[in-house]
């Protein structure tokens, strides 16, 4: 099976330019899973630390149409989308795929921080960290800064996991990201994907540093997007998720609960 990833610039829309350059990509290539970076569409809300109701409202609203665009790519999709909460947004993962709508995680890792204050705007309906299936092929999603916490990796290795996705909204620092995503790759066996949201010309703070980027079950880089190739496919070989996964260090027993740690 063949998975994409991506950058995306700031404030994408159905109508962008970039929009239809991955359109065209994803024609020629074909990939079965594209994955896109984490709420695409429309500027970026957590720059504030304010939760403003109209700015919440016209996100959610662009999502909402872009929805319809995403059901023209020759690809299911996995990204993210912010929803409408009891007092605040969620950041929710979804499956969209043969014309199904399929949510599948909520964000419930959030940064606070200039330019990502994500815990003033957002909170999780949805609880749990679960698998979605795809055609067989079993994939969890770490929604940006999730990626951080291996031991949700983990977890999904234990549900049957063979792809952990990570669509990020995340800035030009890339030490930390390439960290966590070859970690989460080798204590799962699971590839790991990754796709980025990239600033442009006159934006402001914050700046999103792009860079897509896939890692093998055994935590290599393997492929990574850039300004001339924004748009790169990854095969996913199974045999090497098993084989990952019935070596060092997945096979080693976990501990059954907190107790079992000598102080």
């Amino acid at each position: 099976m063949k998975f994409s990833i991506c950058q995306l610039p700031n404030g994408l829309s159905p109508n962008h330019p970039a929009w239809f350059d991955l359109l065209s990509r994803i024609e020629q290539q074909r990939p079965d899973v594209a994955v896109l970076n984490e709420m695409p569409f429309g500027g970026w809300l957590a720059k504030k630390n304010k939760l403003e109701s109209d700015l919440a409202s016209a996100s959610v609203y662009a999502h909402e149409c872009a929805l319809s665009a995403l059901h023209e790519l020759p690809s299911a999709v996995i990204g993210s989308r912010p929803i409408c909460g009891p007092q605040k947004l969620s950041n929710e993962a979804f499956l969209l795929a043969d014309g199904i709508y399929t949510p599948v995680h909520h964000k419930h890792y959030f940064p606070q921080e200039p330019g990502f204050y994500e815990d003033t705007w957002f909170a999780p309906q949805r609880p749990g960290f679960d698998v979605v299936d795809f055609r067989g092929l079993k994939i969890g999603v770490l929604l940006c800064t999730e990626l951080m916490f291996t031991e949700w990796a983990r977890h999904y290795r234990r549900q049957g996991a063979h792809v952990l996705v990570a669509p990020r909204a995340s800035g030009t620092s890339m030490h930390f990201w390439d960290t966590a995503a070859a970690m989460a790759a080798i204590v799962s066996g699971c590839y790991v994907l990754s796709s980025n949201r990239v600033s442009v010309t006159g934006d402001v703070d914050p700046c999103f540093g792009g860079r897509g980027f896939a890692y093998s079950p055994t935590g290599q880089l393997i492929a990574e997007t850039s300004s001339s190739i924004p748009l790169v496919c990854i095969d996913i070989d199974l045999a090497r998720v098993t084989d990952a996964q019935q070596n060092y260090p997945c096979y080693v027993r976990e501990l059954k609960s907190n107790s079992a740690i000598v102080s």
